[in-house]
């Protein structure tokens, strides 16, 4: 550890006399995935919702004093990008699909699993017809957090693939579409317009939450999709161009990242597998500005993948975990982070839990002092390392 600090303190020397290390635009070098666990208020608050005993305007002041509170969690936590939390949505892409003309909700054909084996179905976004964008999406989260923090607001979206894989060649009415790219001509004039409508009010930072990437690092997905007729790799070269119709139009004063996810439903995952099959192709290709990675787990491989990322793109190293309550010490982020700098430079990371504290309003099996802990000590870890 003495050698990897020393060689860690001799790179951050470097970076200072070239007055590097600062970042005034996101992705910041201590940022976080979006989601934070729901307190009781908003839990409770759905299930009242669902029941019909409070109505969606007595259950919006709810969520507004509660998204209130949390903003003020990142910022005593010194977070300089802040999200509502997630606390308007039961997962991180149930407004998409709630608010997208042609999209629904069926089973999906994958199932979570934990280190135990145990399996956790879910549901997933379904395509019953044909997708348009007739109203705002998520214009009025960005709008609130805007109006309650002086630092930058961040915006998630599901990323287009997630309305596309988990029902393996089932998720699209071929009525409506008889084709996957006339449909994702039409999903990416969803994002497009959103992403427009965003940047026009002011938005500087959005993040697209992406499953699917990490699925095809995992030969038993990449085998499952083949018995289902799908191609493993056309669908990469047709994620990727999916992307970028997503992101073409976006005005240079919007960061646009990808996060990549494998799977977060209370504690369990969807995928394992390292990113060499797809790092190449995603660094290289999709034009996205940020690669938010899961590092938490040896289930994501080494960092040797990284060595394929441009120097104008940053990489945000996931190696805090959401989903266990242990905390890690800052002596073992500043290890990996020197682990990382074999295959990229300094200069193109930073540092954020592996994925939101609640992709779903169930959460994970932390607690609030585990959330607000972790999210501090990313903090420390960053201003250790950058300065």
């Amino acid at each position: 550890m003495v050698n990897s600090r020393n060689r860690l303190e001799g790179i951050q020397q470097d970076q200072r006399e070239n007055s590097m290390a600062e970042r005034t635009k996101p992705p910041f070098r201590a940022d976080h995935v979006g989601s934070l666990l729901r307190p009781k208020m908003i839990t409770n608050g759905f299930k009242k919702l669902h029941a019909g005993e409070i109505t969606r305007d007595e259950f919006k002041s709810i969520q507004d004093n509660a998204i209130q509170d949390v903003i003020k969690l990142q910022e005593n936590a010194g977070l300089k990008s802040i999200t509502d939390g997630e606390f308007r949505r039961n997962s991180y892409w149930h407004t998409f699909v709630e608010r997208v003309e042609g999209l629904e909700v069926k089973e999906a054909l994958f199932t979570f699993r934990d280190n135990q084996g145990n399996e956790q179905s879910f549901t997933a976004p379904h395509v019953g017809g044909k997708v348009r964008r007739t109203k705002s999406i998520v214009g009025d989260e960005f709008e609130f957090v805007r109006s309650n923090t002086s630092q930058t607001p961040k915006i998630t979206l599901p990323s287009p693939p997630s309305m596309h894989l988990w029902r393996k060649g089932k998720g699209v009415d071929r009525s409506a579409y008889p084709t996957d790219q006339q449909f994702f001509d039409d999903l990416s004039a969803v994002f497009r317009e959103e992403i427009t409508s965003l940047a026009a009010a002011g938005c500087t930072y959005i993040q697209l939450d992406d499953v699917p990437l990490t699925m095809l690092c995992d030969e038993n997905v990449r085998s499952e999709l083949s018995q289902a007729g799908m191609n493993p790799d056309q669908l990469l070269d047709d994620y990727t161009q999916l992307f970028n119709d997503c992101l073409r139009d976006r005005p240079d004063t919007v960061t646009a990242a990808i996060h990549l996810c494998r799977g977060n439903y209370k504690g369990h995952f969807l995928s394992e597998g390292g990113y060499e099959v797809i790092s190449e192709k995603m660094f290289n290709e999709i034009d996205a500005d940020a690669f938010f990675m899961e590092y938490d787990t040896a289930r994501a491989g080494d960092f040797e993948p990284l060595r394929h990322a441009p120097k104008d793109k940053t990489v945000v190293l996931g190696i805090v975990s959401s989903k266990s309550p242990e905390l890690e010490s800052p002596d073992d982020l500043c290890t990996r982070i020197d682990e990382a700098t074999k295959f990229i430079d300094l200069e193109q990371l930073a540092l954020s839990p592996q994925c939101g504290f609640a992709s779903t309003v169930a959460g994970n099996p932390v607690t609030l002092d585990d959330e607000k802990r972790k999210l501090a000590r990313i903090v420390e870890v960053s201003e250790r390392v950058w300065g």
